[in-house]
């Protein structure tokens, strides 16, 4: 009676353990196979260039960011670089400044463009920069032009002086409508995909522009051996196109690795639309608190 007894409490310490073990993420394989973080990280200390897609407002993305950057760091030493779309070009100055520790953290964040978020989320990565005095890049075109070409397209863009085109991808910007991360931005914006007259043609022109600028700038700052580790909203990367398009058409023979950032309400299997998304897929639950 005694053994009966006591094997039904075991099954409900088991029973209830496995209840609350709530997981705050899963990492998949680009097919939908479950990998741990140890598989991520062999594969990106492996890698020229690691792309992050995030999801801006969640919290297990940027944690995790910080982790394989510190455990990259670890492998890499100052072969590693860090970057962010969050910085925009017209920045570096004021990010090379403040990683060298030439000026103070007050003089930094009262004159940088900074994202709301900033503190809390990018804040940890660039004083990890600055820390261990590793170069952090400002990738991302100034916004101010990115609202050029959403008015008057690419061509505009050939009216800027010397000074104003240093900090943009070289021109003319290559650029292919095909591609669904553009089509799409196109489709979105009419009823069907031959309702489209009336929608902005070149709103997917600006983002091209985006990703054209920040995979140039993670080019140019990339020597050999190095590893350039970026940090991109997820939507920059996804599906191998995007910033992977434009880094593959400067140097097709560069190793990539993408993480796509996603949620789901099951994170214990990946959803048949999420998969192939990125080599490396990060879920997390859909009810994640946000950081803003």
């Amino acid at each position: 009676m005694k053994k009966i007894f006591f094997t039904f409490i075991i099954t409900i310490i088991i029973t209830c353990s496995a209840v609350s073990d709530k997981k705050a993420f899963s990492l998949f394989d680009n097919n939908g196979n479950s990998v741990t973080y140890n598989d991520l990280l062999k594969e990106a200390q492996s890698a020229d260039i690691i792309l992050f897609g995030e999801m801006h407002d969640n919290p297990i993305c940027h944690w995790l960011q910080l982790e394989l950057t510190t455990d990259l760091f670890k492998i890499k030493g100052n072969d590693l670089i860090m970057g962010a779309e969050m910085f925009e070009t017209d920045n570096q100055l004021l990010l090379d400044e403040y990683t060298s520790e030439k000026i103070k953290e007050s003089s930094f964040e009262a004159e940088a463009k900074l994202w709301k978020n900033y503190k809390t989320d990018y804040k940890p990565l660039v004083n990890f920069a600055r820390k261990n005095k590793l170069k952090f890049i400002g990738t991302n075109v100034p916004r101010r032009y990115a609202s050029l070409v959403s008015k008057g397209g690419f061509e505009i863009l050939e009216t800027l002086d010397k000074e104003a085109k240093s900090l943009i991808a070289p021109l003319p910007i290559k650029y292919n409508p095909e591609l669904n991360c553009y089509a799409s931005m196109t489709k979105m914006g009419g009823n069907s995909m031959k309702d489209t007259s009336h929608v902005n043609q070149n709103l997917p022109k600006a983002q091209a522009l985006k990703d054209a600028t920040m995979a140039y700038s993670i080019v140019e700052n990339l020597k050999n051996h190095q590893l350039f580790i970026h940090f991109n909203g997820t939507y920059h990367s996804d599906d191998f196109e995007s910033m992977v398009w434009y880094l593959k058409e400067m140097k097709s023979k560069l190793k990539i690795i993408t993480i796509a950032s996603i949620e789901q309400d099951d994170i214990s299997n990946l959803e048949k639309e999420n998969i192939n998304k990125a080599n490396f897929i990060l879920c997390t639950p859909a009810n994640m608190t946000k950081t803003y």
